[in-house]
């Protein structure tokens, strides 16, 4: 797959999940800068947020990740969870002072409530899909 697009990637274990969820933390905190997409993954990527508001339903199983997100190395379970805790941390103090940014490459516009929303969702997906 191409720097730009979504990629699929395989199973990851729980220290490379919390970094995973650090890094797509970072993007909203504006460490980390998503490539350009195509319109057409930026479209469902729209209709996907607008969907899982609808229905209240978490980020769809095997949904397309950007390259930059793709954790496929080895990492330290404590040093990536006290990581993934720090850059918490950092995440709600830029949501408590209105900071995050106001579009997301594949999600659109995005709103304080939107990147609390879709982070709180992709956060809860992968700690339920490990049960920690």
């Amino acid at each position: 797959m191409s720097e730009n697009s979504p990629g699929k990637w395989g199973q990851m274990n729980v220290s490379q999940m919390f970094k995973h969820c650090d890094l797509v933390l970072q993007v909203a905190l504006g460490k980390i800068e998503l490539p350009r997409i195509n319109p057409l993954f930026e479209a469902i990527g729209i209709m996907t947020k607008m969907e899982m508001y609808v229905f209240n339903n978490g980020i769809p199983r095997n949904m397309p990740t950007f390259q930059k997100l793709i954790v496929n190395f080895e990492c330290d379970f404590d040093e990536s969870k006290t990581n993934l805790l720090k850059t918490l941390e950092e995440f709600r103090t830029a949501c408590k002072n209105n900071i995050l940014p106001d579009h997301h490459r594949l999600f659109g516009n995005m709103t304080e409530k939107d990147w609390q929303f879709l982070e709180y969702k992709h956060l809860d997906h992968h700690l339920k899909q490990f049960n920690v």
